[in-house]
């Protein structure tokens, strides 16, 4: 067993330590703190560690919520105090900003910060019959393992749905199709929950009616997925509300399906959307651009400032859902939607789009390198970057300024996730 100081937490929540000259990661570290260890394997460069005892405690260490942190792999640092976390990924963020893209901004934003139990208005889980377990498990995955963690509750899912995790267990061990049913999708609207049970063979009559009790007793409403997400489709009850979420700041209302990416964290959404109309600052008469628009929770709020908003989105239907959506909120005449790859053909797209006065891009994890490149020299004056990969933002932004002529005005942390590693971002560009 070997002694080492936590110095750092990296990406992961995984504290970093030096022991002889040679980096070690160690699991359940928290930085600041001595602590005992082994060393469970060796990389070349580094080792991989896991703590077995607090030798000398950090104040920044907290007592995880979960009894079961640790063992599933839904969370990674419930063992540090939330502001700690919050810091830790400002630290990832201007980490791989200055070693990636070879950039600083000029300012550093306040983190975007909301609740942080209780958030997880979206989530997929693993539905697994284990006979030595008793029946179905239901759940995220156990720590770097493809099992599923055998827990009853949920800390960072809404305390009504955490609470009905064994009756599900019970209800989807009692099925004839226990086998046959691989996961779970959950989505919370303001009006409805919405669970979307993927089934690999018909449902049994007997089976179904299970379900349906399960949906009075528990006031859900079931969707179906027989195969990809696509195929999705309201089940019982059929007269449920539809889902969707409200933007009190905008007067908004858009609407979304449970299968339709939207953001996990609510309340942190609405914040995030403010933070980036309020840095891209659409006025009326500009012509301003949504790139990787999804459902348009970007575009509708910029259209609310008086620009005119075009959203590009490679998802047909995602930009039908986004002219659905424009249509519902009276914005038609301001927010337009086009169905364009932006990935294959980032030249056409930009041509599509046509001169814009300012540009939100909000990517998947790949980011957005070859937008970037494709932008003309007398692209938007402004740009603002949601990104939710540190790296790909890193990458970008170094191009943006080192090819392109834009300074990196500020950039900060968005803490979609708390609990987690992931790091979601947004940066402000201005030539």
């Amino acid at each position: 067993m070997d002694e080492a100081l936590i110095e750092s937490l990296d990406h992961e929540g995984i504290g970093v330590a030096h022991v002889d000259g040679k980096v070690v990661f160690i699991d359940g570290g928290v930085t600041g703190e001595r602590v005992a260890f082994t060393r469970r394997k060796s990389r070349g460069h580094f080792d991989l560690g896991t703590m077995t005892q607090v030798l000398r405690p950090s104040a920044l260490r907290a007592e995880p919520r979960c009894r079961w942190f640790g063992t599933c792999g839904g969370c990674a640092m419930q063992h540090v105090d939330p502001a700690a976390q919050v810091a830790a990924k400002q630290r990832v963020l201007e980490d791989n900003l200055a070693r990636l893209g070879k950039v600083k901004p000029e300012s550093i934003l306040p983190p975007v910060m909301g609740p942080t139990w209780g958030y997880r208005h979206r989530a997929r889980v693993s539905v697994h019959y284990v006979a030595k377990k008793g029946g179905v498990l239901v759940g995220f995955h156990e720590r770097r393992s493809s099992f599923v963690a055998d827990t009853m509750s949920c800390e960072v899912l809404p305390p009504a749905i955490s609470k009905m995790i064994p009756a599900l267990r019970a209800l989807f061990t009692s099925l004839r199709l226990r086998e046959r049913l691989p996961q779970l999708e959950l989505a919370v609207g303001d009006a409805v929950t919405v669970f979307v049970l993927r089934h690999l063979e018909p449902i049994p009559e007997e089976d179904a009616e299970k379900l349906r009790a399960f949906a009075d007793a528990h006031g859900i409403q079931w969707w179906l997925q027989p195969k990809g997400p696509d195929t999705a489709h309201p089940w019982y009850p059929l007269e449920a509300p539809a889902l969707d979420y409200r933007l009190p700041e905008f007067g908004l209302t858009l609407g979304f399906g449970p299968t339709e990416f939207t953001q996990v964290n609510t309340a942190v959404n609405r914040v995030l959307v403010k933070r980036a109309v309020d840095l891209l600052d659409p006025r009326p008469g500009e012509r301003a651009g949504d790139l990787f628009c999804g459902l348009g929770y970007f575009s509708m709020p910029i259209a609310t400032r008086g620009a005119h908003v075009v959203g590009m989105e490679g998802a047909p239907s995602l930009v039908e859902r986004a002219k659905a959506n424009a249509r519902a909120n009276g914005l038609e005449e301001r927010a337009t939607f086009i169905a364009h790859d932006l990935y294959t053909d980032a030249p056409g797209a930009l041509a599509r789009l046509g001169p814009v006065d300012k540009l939100l891009i909000d990517p998947p994890r790949d980011g957005a390198m070859e937008i970037c490149k494709a932008l003309p020299d007398d692209g938007p004056q402004r740009i603002v970057y949601v990104s939710c990969s540190p790296s790909t933002l890193a990458r970008d932004a170094g191009l943006l300024v080192a090819v392109k002529g834009y300074r990196l005005r500020a950039a900060g942390v968005v803490n979609m996730f708390p609990h987690t590693g992931h790091v979601e971002s947004i940066a402000l560009f201005e030539r």
